[in-house]
């Protein structure tokens, strides 16, 4: 996100979450207080007077502030744990509503569907997409998943949860690192997999621009039929080492 205030950035994140810019901004004042009027909201967050009773009405609905029936009214926010809890349970909400929408949406034929094809391979950014992609190929995997890891980054606590998830269904994990460092971590974390150390210099020469370098995050592979490819980016700027957003190739190989 670019560079701009707490301030700010909590207004921007809550229109993000749904909120429209008066209700954000008023949220946001109700925070930096212990309770407050309709006039003091107003003075804090800029917004009209007018406006701000309309915005209270919306944020108690969803359960972010809480009003005192006093004269005048007061107003306070829930507690800041309290307003992520709830704003995350509507969102989950949202999603999971979306997902059932989608799937129930028939499908459409193309002319050209019954094609048969062998081979495919598709890219994919960003890195919340390619963790969803990883554990959904971790997830459907019936006989074999061999993982190698080029970012000690990738080695989290979910990634563990769900190698261990495929192998306790009999699931066959191997897992390669660049280097012994990650092999004993990897051990200490999972004795019972077989961890090796894989050499990846061949695949450094995705580099495409001289002043940026690419590098290998993660190769997996899945029932030697869909291979993943993902890798981050880092462009030299200014004398500055900058990450760019991780990406991946899918591939995938019709069972014969």
């Amino acid at each position: 996100m670019k560079d701009i205030s707490s301030h700010e950035q909590s207004v921007e994140l809550l229109q993000q979450l749904g909120l429209k810019e008066y209700e954000a901004k008023s949220f946001v004042a109700l925070s930096r207080l212990p309770k407050a009027t309709a006039k003091d909201i107003s003075d804090v967050s800029d917004v009209p007077r007018t406006r701000v009773y309309d915005a209270i009405r919306v944020l108690e609905a969803k359960g972010l502030v809480e009003i005192q029936h006093s004269n005048p009214q007061q107003y306070r926010a829930v507690k800041i744990d309290e307003a992520a809890a709830t704003l995350r349970e509507e969102f989950e909400s949202r999603t999971e509503k979306l997902a059932d929408s989608l799937s129930a949406i028939d499908a459409v034929s193309l002319e050209d569907e019954d094609e048969e094809v062998s081979h495919e391979v598709w890219s994919l950014s960003g890195s919340a997409a390619i963790r969803n992609r990883t554990k959904s190929l971790f997830e459907d995997a019936d006989e074999e998943i061999v993982l190698v890891l080029g970012d000690e980054r990738k080695l989290t606590d979910d990634l563990f949860d769900q190698l261990r998830a495929a192998r306790d269904r009999g699931t066959t994990v191997l897992v390669g690192t660049v280097s012994e460092t990650l092999r004993d971590r990897v051990n200490e974390a999972m004795p019972e997999v077989e961890v090796f150390v894989s050499e990846l210099e061949w695949l450094s020469e995705l580099e495409e621009d001289p002043t940026d370098t690419v590098s290998i995050s993660q190769l997996l592979l899945v029932d030697r039929s869909a291979i993943l490819v993902s890798t981050t980016q880092q462009a030299n700027v200014r004398g500055e080492q900058r990450r760019k957003p991780c990406s991946a190739r899918a591939s995938r190989t019709a069972s014969s």
